[in-house]
């Protein structure tokens, strides 16, 4: 207990940085995913009247569902273009300054969103959503690029996972402020879409007073005064010459390296196996079922016959223990390593998926065993905190040099959004196929 007090301390200049970051970087991303749910029928009512006042005639259904699922997944379209411009700003300048450009951004989306009830719009909010989308692309880039290389060695593997736990924290916050009790009513639902507008105006005034990273400062500027001021600003007073050697290290490998392109990485044979690594961890991530949670709980539990009621409580109470397994995984990627953390989530979540699968099919026979369906699902959330949640970005950060980064973080980004957009367009429809629906009519 003293020693971990200690190490805030002495480094609470990291820990202060951090948390700026995170409010602008992940936060936001986990924010959009889940908060869309809860507007959800307010914003589909508003657009069929939006549309009856100009043309006098009500929209189908399905051009409803349409245009909705399009709302959702354009936060897609937007965070593949922001991910690949957010690659190349990044590669030119400073993190710093890209990701205050980001917070433009989204203080323009935030607007869009805010007044498109009083304008009578919905297309305001597709323009708001297109455009929080590209700013989320780039920061979550700016966000794991820049934690992981203010941060010493030995605090590295927590820094990373803290991405994931800012991430759950915007879920879980969405979540609480989309409740019918606060934002996620008839009248404010537009207030909602917007809250970001204001983390981004904190981190904005909040980002100048930090430095740039040692690293940044050290191989692309060569100006090793201004990296130890940002050093001794970051991690306290002490010995820190063996991370400056690290750091001088790698600038004199990175002379005899050239800065590879996406393309140019892809035919790089000596990263062939980090490619591997990436394309499989990024796309297990995103492909493993947590995002479809999160995009359409709402429908998810409706159609799994929950009373109303309480659907905003149970997607409320999953963000909780995603979160709090999220935190656990920050203390626990040190001692125990990122590979147990990844196979072992992965592990218990098939485990946990198999024994779910069975009691869905036996909840007809057994009216206890919707109460076992329930755990399982909150056991298969927890499996994800613990560990690919957290795992993921840290292997990704760790395996590839300085110089290979800001194209590894386009590929990772291209793959995130490209699923992101896929899940939201698609998630929708598999729900209303007619098997599905007699399966949890069945089960039900």
């Amino acid at each position: 207990m003293d020693n971990c007090l200690s190490v805030l301390m002495q480094y609470r200049g990291l820990i202060q940085m951090i948390l700026v970051l995170g409010i602008g970087g992940s936060f936001p991303y986990g924010f959009h995913i889940s908060m869309i749910n809860y507007p959800s029928l307010h914003i589909r009512t508003f657009i069929n009247e939006t549309w009856i006042q100009r043309y006098n005639y009500p929209l189908h259904h399905e051009t409803i569902m349409l245009l909705w699922s399009f709302i959702v997944s354009v936060y897609g379209i937007g965070g593949v273009l922001g991910n690949i411009y957010g690659a190349y700003l990044t590669s030119k300048y400073r993190k710093k300054k890209c990701q205050i450009l980001m917070n433009l951004i989204v203080l323009v989306a935030a607007l869009f969103m805010g007044f498109s009830k009083m304008a009578k719009s919905f297309e305001m909010i597709l323009i708001g959503r297109f455009l929080s989308g590209i700013a989320a692309g780039s920061s979550l880039n700016i966000h794991a690029q820049y934690t992981a290389e203010i941060s010493p060695k030995k605090l590295r593997g927590f820094s990373n996972s803290t991405v994931s736990i800012f991430l759950t924290l915007g879920k879980v916050s969405g979540q609480i402020m989309g409740l019918s009790e606060l934002f996620g009513n008839e009248s404010l639902w537009p207030l909602l879409l917007a809250f970001m507008g204001f983390t981004a105006l904190i981190q904005t005034i909040m980002l100048p007073f930090f430095p740039d990273s040692p690293s940044y400062l050290l191989i692309q500027k060569n100006n090793e005064d201004a990296c130890m001021k940002a050093i001794k600003q970051l991690w306290g007073e002490g010995d820190h010459q063996a991370e400056v050697d690290d750091i001088l290290m790698e600038k004199a490998a990175m002379k005899s390296t050239k800065t590879l392109h996406v393309l140019e990485i892809f035919k790089e044979r000596s990263l062939r196996w980090q490619l591997y690594i990436l394309i499989i961890t990024i796309s297990a991530l995103q492909l493993n079922g947590i995002n479809a949670v999160y995009f359409y709980s709402f429908e998810v539990f409706r159609t799994a016959k929950f009373e109303e009621d309480l659907i905003p409580y149970i997607s409320l109470g999953l963000g909780m223990c995603e979160t709090l397994s999220s935190i656990l995984c920050s203390s626990l990627i040190e001692p125990f390593g990122r590979r147990l953390l990844l196979w072992g989530g992965y592990m218990l979540m098939i485990f946990v998926l198999t024994l779910l699968t069975m009691t869905l099919s036996l909840q007809h026979r057994f009216s206890w065993m919707s109460y076992c369906s329930v755990t399982l699902v909150f056991m298969f959330v927890i499996s994800f905190g613990i560990g690919p949640s957290g795992a993921t970005i840290a292997i990704i950060t760790e395996i590839f040099s300085q110089s290979f980064r800001p194209s590894a973080f386009l590929i990772v980004g291209l793959l995130n959004w490209m699923c992101l957009f896929a899940l939201g367009m698609s998630f929708p429809y598999i729900v209303a196929l007619p098997w599905i629906n007699h399966l949890y009519i069945r089960t039900t």
